[in-house]
């Protein structure tokens, strides 16, 4: 990686089917491609962080952004919090790279390393995350645990590459040219590329809940979108994004912001529609 190097992406762990209705929810145009089995991927077209380099975003070229590592961490918690399926977050720039695992309403889960590939997270973040993904709890972790220690010959975007060849026994395949230390716009070129490749882009409130409704009703969002379970979600869901928002404003942080945005649309509209369908069907709320 260098200087004009910073790129990220998003692995969710669902087909892109399922992750359309949550994506149209971020408010970011991004490209959407599966990205092997039971796996899809989304890369933002936009560049909504600092500019690029070392000490981008700190002084005359600031451009308003946030370091590209809060930002994904934001989208990776919005989509997470709102689904049954993890999303990991690939970031890098010209002094940094590193991942952030979302999953439900857990808190979620990160490691670091400087562009020399010097590991500067915790250990207990591996095992976290091998724990999370369903990973193996003995080949996997040692895997896991390797990038964790200091190795000359490798640097960041080499430890972000070995992360991803332990994700592969779970089904992940990134597209060609989509992956760590390709820039932005490379990887958004690269993804669109794909056969299968869609835009997701934001159309208006309307638009989302349409998308998020018809999603409902094929399924694709899981079983738990109807009864007493799927209530209790929504209102969860409702109550975690006040503070998600307040949060966000507080930080002027724009990923914590939409995470918060998401959590209370998801959160009412699991309400309304659950209270919709009692009626509509004659049921006791």
């Amino acid at each position: 990686m260098n200087a004009t190097s910073v790129g990220a992406l998003l692995l969710c762990r669902a087909d892109p089917e399922t992750v359309r209705p949550t994506a149209h929810l971020l408010r970011e145009p991004m490209v959407l491609t599966p990205a092997g089995e039971d796996w899809s991927v989304l890369v933002p077209e936009g560049k909504p962080w600092r500019g690029e380099g070392p000490g981008a975003g700190k002084g005359p070229g600031d451009d308003g952004g946030e370091p590209v590592d809060r930002v994904m961490g934001g989208w990776a918690t919005a989509l997470a919090v709102g689904s049954t399926w993890p999303v990991l977050a690939l970031w890098w720039d010209g002094d940094r790279a590193g991942y952030t695992l979302a999953s439900g309403f857990r808190r979620p889960v990160g490691y670091v390393w400087l562009a020399d590939g010097t590991p500067v997270g915790e250990d207990e973040a591996m095992r976290t995350f091998a724990a999370r993904l369903g990973l193996d709890p003995v080949l996997d972790v040692q895997a896991l645990e390797a990038l964790t220690r200091p190795d000359p010959d490798a640097d960041a975007e080499a430890r972000l590459r070995g992360l991803l060849a332990v994700l592969a026994r779970t089904g992940v395949v990134l597209p060609a040219g989509v992956g760590p230390g390709e820039p932005a716009d490379r990887l958004r070129s690269a993804a669109g590329a794909q056969r299968e490749a869609e835009r997701i882009e934001w159309a208006g409130w309307r638009d989302a809940v349409r998308v998020e409704l018809d999603a409902v009703e094929r399924g694709s969002l899981g079983p738990w979108v109807r009864g007493p379970r799927a209530r209790a979600i929504a209102a969860a869901q409702l109550v975690v994004g006040v503070p998600l928002l307040l949060a966000g404003a507080r930080r002027r942080s724009g990923g914590w912001l939409v995470a918060g945005a998401v959590l209370l649309a998801q959160g009412a509209l699991g309400l309304a529609y659950n209270r919709i369908r009692d009626e509509a069907e004659g049921r006791p709320r």
